[in-house]
């Protein structure tokens, strides 16, 4: 019969256990002074390092959240034991033989906690599977991992198996090393049938997944035969020791190499693991099953010491639409993050394993030394939902990305971003620029980044909400929803292309008859990038279309606009305009469109540039000429207007 375990004895085993050994099986620790050790918390998300360690005298303390104690309630708070269990674990680890009082004796291991038979079942079904690698039936098996570059070595370093056909191999196997049906039953190896428990591996390649203690948690498994009507892969399903959004699969092979380098490559799967890691990228892991997530961010950012001193994130995804999704979900959680975060992927739309085989080891160290930034690859992403050709698909496509590059962590790489997205617009770089400070503070304003980020469900970015919107938004909730117009920003008057664009609308509101038909022309191709305005302007095009009588002109403007939008209209039609004349108010009237006309050939210019940019000469090189022709009548006729 059991019994308390003796107190000197629990003393000898906590004297016995380095501490600093144990925790670090789940932080990584650094130097914090003589004797003293660092880390991020394993009990509450930080940033900055508050966790300290010290090994003389064996106990943590977290000066964050107040976790306090020695290696054994260590142990308790991680692994959910109990103190008993906890003792046993570290005494069998150490090969002492502990006493109890009242004549007791140890448990039996039928009588262990069932967390270690737990993990007692899955070493000795490890060790089963990858016996069963070598048996003829696993023929399949290894002519599958051959045939993608992977040897017998290469097997053992992994510690992949075979699951051999039929329904109970591994569970006659465990039965024979004491396991009842009852336990077993618990580990996620078996599935319940109308006769009792039988095997839920049978015929696959099977790959061990373990914490970061090195301990097997559980298995991943591939099809192999075709007669297999399951999925392509199959999991161990949640378990007390399997939780698939806590686990990484590589993680134990990595640690060292994620710590050493500060730097965590997420790939897609298991083989791409391995390829990467003989490849000499060794810092690589995969989630099973599940997208990489906050409690995969977690246990990425105590390995990588993530509390801004450095350190990289790169996802590797496939080139197709699910690989782009799964890289956008990515990019979901990238600001819980400090690290940076890159993205890989290859054009051709290999993965890692696919690389290694075809072009062999050097291939996927290209792939992860051709990194992106995230939020690049996040951009770019968005870009394609647009038709950049068109005026409409840039203003949209601006309103999309502004907000990701506000978001951009670094300083100094947020304006060379925002130039490198003018670029890809074609759009005038102060422009751009405007709408990336603006989305800045509107981020500012409503509670800075997280992992929400403005998105929609679907996670593509979407413009902040509008700020300031004064008398001419709605009042209430969501517009849409409601039946209502949308809500329109009240324009700034500080700034200067919004002031150009309202004293013209002024203009065209209150003097129609000083436009030239020229003026109107240009007047009706011009782009506002107000949203206020470009309603607006909106509306005098369909009033102009509509022949409407002169004493009707501003009434019909205003009935075309949105409701919201009329009292605007209304304070646009009447504002003063700054001449005391009919010879000055003609050549204010003149002076203010030809300064709309120069900004929109500022706009064009822009948008050339940029299409120049997309374009190879060589392949269309007649359009190549005419757009650089179109650029120089823009600006002889920019020119003329200065000169007016």
């Amino acid at each position: 019969m059991a019994g308390l375990i003796k107190r000197e004895d629990i003393d000898e085993v906590r004297a016995r256990t380095n501490i600093k050994d144990v925790v670090e099986g789940y932080v990584t620790l650094r130097s914090a002074g003589v004797g003293s050790y660092k880390g991020l918390c394993p009990f509450h998300d930080e940033r900055s390092p508050s966790f300290h360690v010290r090994p003389q005298v064996g106990s943590f303390h977290c000066f964050g959240c107040g976790e306090s104690g020695d290696v054994i309630s260590f142990i308790q708070k991680m692994d959910h034991t109990t103190f008993t269990e906890t003792v046993e674990q570290l005494a069998a680890k150490l090969g002492y033989e502990l006493r109890y009082e009242d004549g007791g004796t140890g448990p039996s291991r039928q009588e262990v906690g069932r967390r270690q038979r737990l993990l007692d079942a899955h070493k000795l079904a490890e060790e089963y599977f990858r016996h069963q690698l070598g048996s003829p039936e696993a023929s399949i098996a290894r002519q599958f991992l051959t045939g993608r570059g992977f040897d017998q070595a290469a097997a053992e370093q992994f510690g992949v198996g075979y699951a051999p056909q039929g329904w109970d191999h591994l569970l006659k196997h465990l039965r024979s090393k004491g396991f009842g049906d009852e336990e077993l039953g618990h580990t996620g190896m078996f599935s319940e049938g109308q006769r009792g428990i039988y095997d839920r591996f049978r015929g696959r390649l099977i790959w061990p997944i373990r914490d970061l203690t090195g301990a097997t948690i559980g298995f991943g498994a591939r099809k192999l035969h075709e007669d297999d009507k399951g999925p392509k892969y199959l999991n161990t399903p949640e378990t007390q020791l399997y939780k698939k959004s806590h686990v990484l699969y590589g993680v134990d092979l990595a640690k060292r190499e994620i710590t050493k380098n500060r730097q965590l490559i997420v790939v897609e799967g298991y083989t791409d693991v391995m390829a990467c890691h003989l490849s000499g990228v060794g810092t690589a892991v995969a989630t099973c099953g599940t997208a990489f997530g906050a409690d995969h961010i977690k246990i990425a950012r105590r390995l990588l010491q993530d509390d801004g001193t450095g350190g990289e994130v790169v996802f590797t995804f496939d080139g197709d639409e699910a690989g782009q999704k799964a890289a956008l979900r990515a990019f979901e959680e990238d600001q819980r993050f400090i690290a940076q975060t890159y993205v890989s992927v290859e054009p051709s739309g290999a993965d890692p394993c696919d690389l290694r085989q075809q072009r062999g080891p050097e291939a996927v160290r290209e792939l992860i030394a051709a990194k992106r930034p995230l939020f690049e690859f996040a951009i770019k992403a968005g870009l394609k939902k647009y038709d950049l050709n068109t005026v409409e698909g840039r203003v949209q496509a601006l309103r999309a990305s502004a907000p990701i590059v506000a978001e951009i962590r670094d300083a100094a790489m947020r304006p060379a971003y925002t130039r490198e997205l003018a670029g890809w617009l074609g759009m005038d770089m102060d422009d751009v620029n405007r709408a990336v400070s603006s989305a800045g503070k509107r981020s500012r304003a409503t509670g800075g980044h997280g992992p929400e980020r403005g998105r929609s469900q679907h996670g593509q970015a979407e413009a902040a909400p509008s700020h300031g919107q004064g008398r001419h938004a709605p009042a209430g909730g969501d517009a849409e929803e409601a039946g209502e117009q949308p809500a329109f920003e009240l324009p700034d008057p500080r700034d200067p292309v919004t002031r150009m664009e309202r004293e013209s609308l002024e203009v065209v509101l209150q003097q129609p008859a000083m436009l030239t038909p020229e003026q109107w022309q240009a007047f009706y191709e011009a782009r506002f990038m107000a949203p206020a305005h470009a309603a607006i302007h909106a509306a005098i095009r369909a009033a102009g279309a509509s022949g409407v009588a002169p004493a009707r002109w501003v009434e019909s403007v205003r009935q075309e606009v949105p409701e919201p939008l009329r009292p605007l209209v209304s304070e646009l039609a009447v504002r003063p305009l700054p001449a005391h004349s009919e010879e000055a108010l003609a050549r204010y009237c003149r002076d203010i469109m030809n300064r709309l006309f120069e900004l929109q050939i500022t706009h064009v210019k822009a948008e050339l540039i940029g299409r120049l940019q997309r374009m190879d000469p060589s392949g269309d090189p007649e359009e190549f000429q005419r757009i650089n022709r179109e650029l120089m009548e823009l600006e002889i006729r920019r020119r003329s207007l200065r000169e007016e």
